[in-house]
């Protein structure tokens, strides 16, 4: 049985993508900053649903990051048919609040770790009968969102990486699929320093669980389907975003986060 490798699998919607996973008998490789959390997870999913565990922590901030995960598939010679892109953060309000290392480090994460992964391990899920790339990239990524600027700015870039490789990958063995979550319940907001009162009352109102983001997620995968965003209200907004003059929609989201 080869092993789907999940990164950010410590909390939020990684952890439901794992147990969601495991649930299914998929053998997991986690990855994630805090080495206490992911060993608990690892030996709780073990028991639990009889799969294979195996976790290594790192820091995808840390421009060696890939590099060392690599290094761990191949020295354990684990064989990867699954890799699930999820680990991302963001950082609010406005661009000046924070310093160019603070962002550096951002897009390491959500940008160049998931790539650099990816094409570290596109040889591997190559090899195997049927194989998938997940990216889990944001709502977010359909329009600019001041107050998140470059966090939105990441994830529209993963989101367009998704789908070209996607058609580069068309006639190959592996399927690619973009999710985009909307407001979920993760901690994401505190992660990303959103204040403005406005802000977390809307992403309070429409949250999903990590769980269910989880399920339509891994349903997407196994569905090999190119594009999905989680939940009514979240397709909704994205559709008028395409609707509307782009006035109107980076408005809105400023006035969200106290920006207008």
């Amino acid at each position: 049985m080869s092993y789907a490798l999940v990164t950010g699998a410590s909390k939020g919607i990684g952890r439901a993508i794992a147990e969601e996973l495991a649930a299914r008998k998929v053998d997991l490789l986690l990855v994630a900053r805090s080495s206490d959390a992911l060993q608990q997870l690892a030996q709780e999913l073990g028991i639990r649903y009889s799969v294979k565990t195996a976790w290594l922590a790192a820091d995808l901030s840390s421009a060696d990051a890939p590099e060392k995960i690599g290094a761990w598939i191949s020295r354990e010679n684990y064989p990867v048919h699954i890799l699930v892109n999820n680990a991302g953060y963001g950082l609010s309000g406005p661009f000046d609040k924070y310093t160019a290392k603070d962002y550096a480090d951002m897009l390491r994460v959500n940008v160049q770790a998931p790539m650099e992964l990816t094409a570290l391990l596109l040889p591997l899920l190559k090899q195997q009968p049927q194989a998938y790339l997940l990216n889990i990239v944001s709502s977010a990524a359909y329009q600019a969102v001041p107050g998140l600027a470059a966090y939105s700015a990441s994830k529209a870039f993963m989101l367009n990486f998704t789908r070209g490789l996607r058609f580069e990958l068309r006639n190959t063995n592996i399927s690619v699929t973009a999710v985009s979550p909307g407001a979920t319940d993760t901690g994401f907001a505190n992660r990303a320093q959103i204040v403005n009162e406005k802000a977390v009352k809307a992403a309070e109102r429409f949250n999903m669980t990590p769980r269910k983001v989880a399920r339509l997620s891994v349903d997407a995968m196994y569905a090999r389907k190119a594009e999905v965003i989680t939940g009514f209200v979240n397709k909704l907004a994205a559709f008028f975003v395409w609707l509307l003059p782009k006035s109107v929609s980076e408005k809105t989201a400023a006035g969200l986060y106290g920006l207008d």
